[in-house]
């Protein structure tokens, strides 16, 4: 396994101090497996694009996202522009730390 402490470092450092953060990169460069060390892929809170059933969670975005706390990853998120603007409202939210 590849060693990624000084990454994992600057996105925990990035998460902290940020709300959105995205991690991008050229395929195969180790994203997912990354994303995957901070939210587990069988938890409510990691999507997966390219996933049938991911995809199915998010036919209602703003219904599946609204109410999860915490860290969420949307592993290929480009596939969906749409979600952007729905993130934002989400992430603007005051009273809900996610």
């Amino acid at each position: 396994m590849v060693k990624r402490e000084r990454i994992q470092l600057k996105l925990t450092s990035a998460l902290n101090r940020s709300r959105v953060v995205l991690l991008s990169g050229p395929r195969q460069s180790g994203k997912t497996t990354l994303a995957r060390g901070f939210v587990s892929s069988d938890s409510a809170n990691y999507f997966d694009l390219e996933n049938p059933l991911d995809l199915e969670r998010l036919s209602e975005p703003f219904t599946a996202l609204a109410p999860l706390e915490g860290l969420v990853v949307i592993d290929e998120v480009q596939r969906r522009p749409d979600l952007f603007n729905i993130l934002r409202t989400l992430v603007d939210r005051d009273n809900i730390p996610a």
